[in-house]
């Protein structure tokens, strides 16, 4: 078997079946990082209020480190364009939000979620209010940023202008002379809420400290095809040699 193993061709075949195993492993290798790296814990400090230019920038995605990251930014309400959010939690009370048009003085719209009510009468005659307040009125608003939430179609039984997602996408065709402007992927929740409503509910993010099992799944898996690439050479050399054993026996027993 060993002088089988030490031909030139097994020996070929060798240098290629360690190679192929070897790229398995690397393989595996970063497989086994990536999981590792989903499992680490970014600490964020998301309770110290930083300017939202700083955190995230319009007509971009939002990052996930940007998520959930209290902000302040200067700018003015835009009267008018507020909109009524259903079936909101607020300390698992189901409710209504209140969102409004803020347009910051670098020029740039985003969803602010002004506060919470328990019913529909409170939020609509909420909404009546602020559509009356002076526009351009400066204003310094702090919260805390969240990723937009994919709009989501209404009820065919219910009421076709019911929303009850606060995605930016949707809102900005809702909003009156809006065009092509600067607008955020995401929305705020103000830390203090407007004249009749609560505060939202707005906790500190949870930090996600899992590992990603598929990920380590894959890197076993290519451990076994780098194991199972030097055990096909290991079996095309017994096969070889078997079959020489078998030939000799037969030429010895012709002779």
């Amino acid at each position: 078997m060993i002088k089988m193993m030490l031909r030139p061709r097994w020996v070929l075949a060798l240098l290629l079946a360690l190679g192929v195993a070897a790229g398995f492993a690397l393989l595996g290798h970063w497989q086994l990082e990536r999981a590792i790296e989903s499992g680490v814990v970014v600490e964020r400090s998301t309770e110290q209020v930083k300017p939202l230019a700083d955190v995230v920038q319009p007509d971009g995605t939002v990052t996930q480190i940007a998520t959930g990251q209290m902000v302040t930014t200067t700018g003015s309400w835009v009267p008018g364009d507020e909109q009524l959010i259903t079936t909101r939690l607020n300390g698992g009370i189901d409710g209504f939000w209140v969102v409004s048009h803020f347009q910051t003085d670098a020029a740039a719209s985003v969803a602010v979620a002004r506060g919470w009510a328990p019913d529909r009468a409170t939020a609509q005659s909420v909404i009546e209010v602020l559509a009356t307040e002076p526009s351009n009125a400066p204003v310094t608003l702090t919260g805390r940023f969240l990723t937009g939430e994919a709009p989501e179609l209404p009820d065919p039984e219910g009421d076709s202008m019911e929303m009850t997602k606060v995605a930016p996408s949707a809102l900005i065709n809702l909003w009156a002379d809006f065009s092509d402007e600067s607008v955020y992927s995401g929305y705020i929740v103000d830390a203090e809420a407007a004249p009749g409503l609560d505060v939202i509910d707005s906790p500190v993010p949870e930090v996600d400290q899992s590992l990603n099992w598929l990920n380590i799944f894959y890197a076993i898996e290519w451990v076994v095809f780098a194991g199972f690439a030097v055990f096909l050479w290991y079996r095309l050399v017994r096969d070889a040699l078997e079959r020489e054993i078998e030939d000799a026996e037969a030429l010895t027993a012709l002779t």
